[in-house]
């Protein structure tokens, strides 16, 4: 190992798993059925709004709180669960089984242009690739990963590897996650376009519509207890089951 893995830095940024026994091993949001839940209705409204609202921006403001909700959940999985193996190969049915319909949800009247637009499935599932990589240490593979989602066109590219290892490496120093996630959003501040319609203007300022994303935030970094409890497979099956049905309402209005 190389000095750098082995010294005191290394391990504060990735905090060891052996956490004393009276200390839990994340002190982020553990209440993950209730932000799944979250994320899910924020995309169901942003593909709504997406496909039949485009001229109303707020269906699409709302929908940014889903992806960073996702990317945190897949973290939590990454660190409980037991065989990261059998998690890909759910991720990578459900992303298999999903493309087709999301194909024909976004694009039906030009699917054979859009047959390699890549659902989130597949980003998810090429960043917990990275992720897994980076806990394990194997450089290559996280390395790998990460120019994949970089250089070939995965919706979102690489941010969810960057937000995966800010709430990886920050996991048991929320103050230290929350910051550096306000940084990485802060830049829409200044960054918008001023022909996007999605784009909120504030006086003469033009922001970038990623700033809603900060929204969430506040549900990743404190702790919540709902104790709802739904299965893990609904939320795996509500993805593909909601593009079926926007292509369903889509042929039937013509939209």
């Amino acid at each position: 190992m190389s000095k750098f893995t082995d010294s005191k830095v290394w391990k504060y940024l990735t905090t060891p798993d052996e956490m004393p026994a009276d200390q839990p091993r994340l002190k982020t949001n553990l209440d993950t059925n209730l932000l799944k839940l979250i994320a899910i209705i924020s995309m169901l409204i942003d593909h709504v709004g997406n496909v039949f609202f485009p001229e109303i921006p707020a269906f699409r403001w709302a929908g940014r709180l889903a992806f960073p909700i996702f990317a945190y959940c897949m973290t939590v999985g990454l660190l409980y669960t037991s065989n990261v193996k059998k998690y890909l190969i759910r991720l990578g049915i459900f992303a298999l089984i999903s493309q087709p319909l999301y194909i024909m949800a976004f694009h039906p009247y030009d699917w054979h242009e859009e047959w390699m637009n890549m659902n989130i499935f597949f980003t998810l599932f090429v960043s917990l690739v990275a992720m897994a990589g980076f806990k394990e240490r194997k450089w290559w593979l996280f390395i790998a990963a990460f120019l994949l989602l970089s250089l070939v066109g995965f919706d979102y590219s690489a941010n969810g590897v960057v937000l995966m290892l800010i709430f990886y490496i920050c996991r048991n120093h929320p103050a230290i996650g929350a910051l550096l996630y306000v940084l990485q959003y802060i830049t829409a501040l200044w960054n918008g376009y001023p022909e996007d319609p999605k784009s909120l203007f504030v006086g003469g300022l033009c922001i970038n519509w990623t700033i809603f994303a900060l929204l969430a935030a506040p549900l990743i970094f404190l702790r919540t207890n709902s104790k709802i409890k739904i299965s893990k497979y609904f939320f795996y099956a509500f993805y593909p089951a909601h593009l079926a049905a926007i292509w369903i309402v889509r042929m039937i209005l013509k939209v």
